[in-house]
């Protein structure tokens, strides 16, 4: 009787039962991935407003992952440390508590890059062995693992551009392609999770707001490279001011450097002029798109989440405004009111960036 009851599905049936079963926790575990990529560059952002970015000059992929066990171990390691450009040039007074405090921070910014390989590779071959992935999935996953291994080797590369010649920072450039590279990571991630996520009843047709989100997530790309460039080269305090650059609203001495285009990247005022010209542009855009969003009617979800762009793009801008009005009082080893408001600067960004993101999903074009 038991057996009798028993209903035997045809087996288009059971594959698009399994089908639907296998994206949820494919999703989830991508989301996991999210968080973990977002406090991974929140580390990042830590790790470079202590300076702590060069305490470590090694790479160890599996011995690195334990911090020194004993004093004599802290010592060594200290000494790799005082053959750096930055020890001899800038922290000639560091003692072995100094050191400590900078290198538990990029130990602890490496050990998360570790731990999220480790939460991406064991969930991936247990999904492997239960089959939960479709063939649709399969290229997603390979490009994925690759800019996460793509990530790490460009990380090493940043920190390397700090330990030669008379370099106390790593090279702004490389800085700028580390940050540009997880925040590629983070969206792609996010965009992978969307896919399985949000069905295709849940988005919305609206032409021109799709075309206008591509625009600013554009310009918002060349922004977040100019945000590198501002923090790679501490460049607040160059114009402590506001709303002008040191008391104009068009500073000159932006193309006093020799090579013409180099200013672009090189120059801190030109540097600052352009920063702060994104972000007024861009707060201008994501007012456009969010009328353009309010005048859609769409699903609950996008309903309820139209608002976010705006929201954050406010916030951003006040906490540029505050972050470069507050460099002035920034003490060398200290971690103040604008190291504060630096971090959330950064982190209010990757959230701007994902609401953009979002936006760019749930809205299709004809």
């Amino acid at each position: 009787m038991l057996f009798a009851t028993i209903r035997i599905l045809p087996l288009p049936e059971m594959k698009q039962n399994l089908s639907q079963r296998s994206d949820k926790p494919v999703a989830i575990w991508l989301l996991m991935g999210v968080g973990m990529i977002i406090v991974q560059i929140v580390l990042g952002g830590i790790t470079r407003l202590t300076g702590s970015g060069l305490s470590i000059t090694e790479w160890n992929v599996v011995t690195g992952t334990l911090p020194p066990m004993n004093e004599q171990q802290w010592i060594a390691e200290f000494d790799k440390y005082r053959q750096t450009p930055q020890f001899n040039l800038l922290n000639t007074d560091f003692t072995l508590t100094n050191f400590k405090f900078i290198f538990f921070w990029e130990w602890f910014h490496r050990l998360w890059a570790r731990l999220i390989g480790v939460v991406f590779l064991i969930p991936f071959i247990i999904f492997l062995a239960q089959r939960r992935f479709k063939p649709s999935m399969v290229q997603p996953m390979l490009i994925l693992f690759f800019l996460g291994f793509l990530q790490g080797i460009i990380g090493w590369i940043m920190v390397a551009s700090g330990l030669t010649g008379e370099a106390i920072y790593v090279k702004p450039a490389k800085l700028a392609l580390h940050l540009v590279f997880a925040l590629g990571l983070l969206c792609y991630t996010f965009w992978f999770a969307l896919k399985l996520l949000v069905p295709e009843e849940k988005r919305v047709v609206q032409s021109s707001a799709k075309k206008l989100s591509v625009f600013i997530i554009v310009v918002f790309g060349v922004q977040l490279v100019y945000g590198a460039l501002m923090a790679g080269y501490k460049a607040a305090t160059a114009a402590p001011t506001w709303p002008d650059i040191n008391g104009s609203l068009v500073p000159s001495g932006m193309m006093q450097m020799k090579g013409g285009w180099v200013n672009l990247f090189e120059n801190l005022t030109t540097i600052h002029f352009i920063h702060r010209g994104l972000a007024y542009l861009l707060f201008v855009l994501v007012i456009v798109l969010t009328v353009k969003l309010y005048k859609t009617n769409g699903s609950s979800v996008f309903n309820k989440t139209r608002w976010l762009p705006v929201v954050l793009v406010s916030t951003q801008v006040l906490l540029g405004i505050l972050a470069v009005l507050g460099s002035l009082k920034i003490v060398p080893n200290q971690w103040g009111p604008f190291e504060w408001l630096a971090q959330l600067h950064q982190l209010v960004a990757m959230l701007l960036l994902l609401s953009l993101v979002w936006v760019l999903y749930v809205v299709k074009g004809k």
